[in-house]
């Protein structure tokens, strides 16, 4: 009888530790009774993604709950995956308003949303915000996977100085923080977001550097490894296992074309060196390479900041070309209100692409999105007001069955979000009494 893998393997070779899905011979229901093909039960992955500015409500909010709602205008692409995600209305966090603190909603709206914490308004060294929800599952389950969490943006911005009315940029470039007054950095650039998810240290560092330079792929470094481990597979575990190097392969063409067009004409932003010059291409290779690190189980838990607080990025690939935060101050004005709608849009055609690349990963007898919690949203519902209640939030995924999925939820108002983040910590196996301003759990996405 073929041995088992277990379900932690590697390949290992020049420097380089390459992680794998979950294949079958790792799962022992399917490998040893094919006549009850129970998969492992594989482990739930959550990620929050936030985006700034706030939304246009009325195309963003469905204007019915329960089951057969109709999808909005501005989350259309979601239609597909209707029966994949929530929709909640009615949450907020109360900690990103003023309380005699002043004006400063958009660095609040980032140092709140996963922390529910007020902070405190300082430019200078002494920030305090709160440990946020995925550095809080990440101090819980982080040891079984070997990153404990991955904190991605699309820009860096700056942990000094005042951004936003008197409040440190640290507040507005953040919404991961390990301590209330250390904030966990970003990785903004997708070369070396894939590196830390498999690269090592130093000497391993300069060893990759010498084969990258030669132009050698991560999967010819592994390759011995690789050959030897397929002798042991069944067809479908070459399959998958081709099919996952084959992902592998293009996502580092895709980052050693996008680098290679950077160095031969100037970009159209001021942007670090490795970073795509297009928008869409620099969105979509960061949402891959997180779906490369839940596959992998390199880890389980991950950030995403869509945009800073108060980010004035333009989008001339839907015809805005005024900056988004300068729009989110419409004051009524039907052409800014239209420019932001189209923004909101989108971005959630983006995230629907993520979801549905989710979804198409198999994995045991479900795939990806079935087995993760995916937050989607930010602290500020009405950009214009400045409000942070009935904010824009989306649930996806099943949390590995333990989400009730298809639903727009109207909770009460007022309902804090931290409430969500409580009972998402329960299902990521990091359970906690209460958190931030937390009242209780929220009992509508259960099963």
């Amino acid at each position: 009888m073929t041995n088992l893998l277990k379900r932690r393997t590697f390949l290992q070779g020049l420097g380089t530790t390459m992680a794998l899905p979950l294949l079958e011979i790792m799962q022992p229901q399917l490998h040893l009774a094919a006549a009850a093909p129970a998969a492992a039960k594989a482990p739930v992955r959550t990620a929050f993604i936030f985006f700034p500015n706030g939304v246009i409500g009325p195309s963003w909010y469905p204007t019915s709950t329960g089951q057969n709602y109709e999808m909005p205008k501005t989350l259309k692409s979601l239609e597909s995956l209707k029966s994949d995600v929530n929709v909640i209305s009615g949450l907020a966090q109360v900690n990103a308003r003023a309380l005699g603190d002043g004006a400063g909603d958009h660095a609040r709206c980032a140092s709140v949303y996963l922390t529910g914490a007020h902070p405190t308004k300082t430019s200078g060294a002494d920030i305090k915000a709160g440990v946020s929800v995925d550095q809080v599952a990440a101090q819980q389950v982080g040891h079984l996977t070997r990153l404990p969490s991955l904190e991605l943006g699309m820009t860096r911005g700056r942990n000094a100085g005042q951004c936003d009315s008197g409040y440190s940029c640290a507040y507005s470039s953040n919404i991961s923080w390990r301590t209330p007054s250390t904030p966990t950095a970003k990785e903004i650039v997708p070369k070396l977001a894939f590196e830390r998810l498999f690269g090592g240290g130093a000497e391993r560092e300069k060893q990759r550097a010498r084969h990258l330079k030669d132009r050698q792929s991560i999967l010819d470094l592994v390759k011995h490894d690789a050959d030897q481990l397929k002798k042991q597979l069944g067809r479908n575990d070459q399959r998958k296992i081709d099919e996952y190097f084959t992902s592998v392969r293009e996502i580092e063409q895709r980052i050693e074309r996008s680098t290679h067009q950077e160095k031969i004409k100037p970009p159209e932003m001021q942007l670090p060196d490795g970073i795509p010059s297009e928008f869409q291409e620099h969105i979509r290779l960061m949402y891959d390479l997180l779906i490369l690190a839940f596959q992998t189980d390199t880890t389980r838990i991950a950030t995403f900041m869509v945009g800073n607080a108060g980010s004035n990025q333009t989008f001339p690939m839907v015809g805005v070309n005024s900056g988004h935060h300068e729009l989110s101050h419409h004051r009524n004005d039907e052409k800014k209100m239209a420019d932001i709608q189209k923004i909101d849009e989108y971005l959630t055609s983006q995230f629907a692409y993520f979801l549905k690349r989710l979804k198409e990963t198999p994995e045991g007898n479900s795939n990806l999105l079935d087995n993760s919690m995916i937050c989607y949203g930010s602290a500020i519902g009405d950009g214009n007001r400045h409000s942070h209640h009935d904010l824009p939030i989306i649930l996806a995924g099943k949390g590995g069955g333990t989400i009730k999925t298809g639903f727009h939820h109207q909770v009460k108002t007022e309902t804090p979000l931290s409430n969500l983040f409580v009972s998402m910590l329960d299902r990521v196996g990091a359970p906690v009494t209460s958190f931030g301003d937390s009242t209780g759990r929220l009992s509508v996405i259960d099963t």
